[in-house]
């Protein structure tokens, strides 16, 4: 009975780790340039940018005076703090086991499993469990740059993982532990303050209807350590660089601008720089129509505001990789559109698709990797 409990969870787990490892066996053996692709090796998803930028943080944090003499890649030393520090702290722990390389893909895979888990743990709070475990296996492998984002060194998993065990918590009335992990994922990616904001939101919205103020501040008091989290990076970067602002100065980092829809205008944006685009239309108008069906159904629940005020944020961001800043909605998307996606229908096409996808993703990490002339300095 207890092993019946727990069997769903255990195979989401191993398919997670499978599906890794199987990716990354791909590089290792070089398939993709026995069937056209240029050679690879293991080393190309090492590479395979931000990766590279984080095992640098992992090696020296973020101080100059020994980044520039012993790494050579091509972003200027101001660029570092622009990748928050809980990333690079997971794999200078797990560097005490292994090289950095690798324990960058131990952190990354540690983060996927986790992911997995709790995602499968709040769809079950939304739906029922079939379903759930189904949507779970989905979203290993769909949409297809969270795919990569799970086989790569990046901190999306872990902030994934956090700000969903995060609004996990939070439906379940556990606010101090729900507040612990938004801290958490606001260790990992700056967006986590949006996380904070839609708390924001619900508690004033829930001081205008109850018009009890102690009860909401005793409520979400605990969600404080979001902003003092923050407050914690930068006093960190100015022991580190000298700099209490030093993510503000981190160069052409930043994407957000006053209107929405400028990654359409792309002639003076570095970051855009093509006129094909028509994919980046299509991004938001399955997230824009995901939150509606969202919204109609859980009104002011997190699982609809969260996305709301995520998809308003990414509307006003000018960068072409849109599919990788809109992928902490992804899960919520999947609730959004649960009914279609697990018709049987769906299923037969899922598969059909699962080529396309691996494929997509060899082709994608092929061509984004950092220029590592000596992998040395990452050992």
């Amino acid at each position: 009975m207890r092993f019946s409990k727990y069997s769903k969870i255990l195979t989401l787990v191993i398919i997670t780790i499978a599906s890794t490892l199987l990716f990354w066996f791909i590089f290792y053996f070089n398939i993709p340039g026995k069937i056209g692709f240029p050679n690879t090796s293991l080393e190309t998803i090492f590479a395979n940018y931000d990766g590279p930028n984080y095992m640098v943080i992992s090696k020296c944090g973020y101080d100059k005076n020994c980044i520039g003499p012993n790494f050579s890649l091509p972003q200027p030393l101001e660029y570092y703090p622009a990748h928050l520090p809980g990333y690079p702290f997971l794999i200078g722990l797990f560097n005490n086991l292994t090289t950095g390389p690798k324990a960058m893909l131990i952190a990354t895979l540690l983060g996927s499993i986790f992911l997995t888990i709790i995602v499968f743990e709040l769809f079950k709070t939304l739906m029922s469990e079939k379903k759930a475990f189904w949507l779970t296996i989905v979203l290993m492998f769909f949409p297809a740059r969270l795919f990569i984002l799970r086989q790569i060194g990046a901190p999306e998993t872990w902030f994934l993982a956090a700000t969903l065990t995060s609004i996990y918590f939070f439906r379940d009335k556990k606010f101090v532990m729900s507040a612990i992990f938004a801290a958490i994922a606001q260790l990992f990616k700056s967006p986590g303050i949006l996380l904070f904001i839609s708390y924001g939101i619900i508690a004033i919205y829930e001081l205008i209807k109850t018009k009890n103020l102690a009860d909401i501040f005793k409520k979400y008091f605990a969600y404080i350590l979001v902003p003092l989290t923050v407050l914690g990076i930068f006093i960190f970067y100015y022991f580190q660089t000298g700099d209490f602002w030093a993510y503000f100065h981190s160069g052409d980092n930043f994407h957000l601008n006053k209107l929405p829809y400028l990654v359409f205008i792309s002639n003076n944006k570095p970051w855009v720089n093509t006129i094909w685009l028509e994919d980046v239309v299509y991004i938001f108008f399955l997230s824009i129509y995901g939150v509606y069906r969202l919204l109609k159904k859980y009104k002011f629940d997190i699982v609809a505001i969260y996305p709301l005020v995520f998809v308003m944020a990414t509307l006003l961001v000018a960068h072409r990789d849109i599919s990788r800043y809109i992928a902490p909605i992804y899960p919520l998307m999947l609730i959004a559109f649960k009914k279609p996606l697990t018709d049987k229908s769906f299923k037969i096409i899922f598969v059909i698709l699962l080529p396309a996808i691996i494929l997509y993703a060899i082709n994608f990490i092929i061509g984004n990797v950092a220029p590592i002339a000596s992998w040395a300095s990452y050992l």
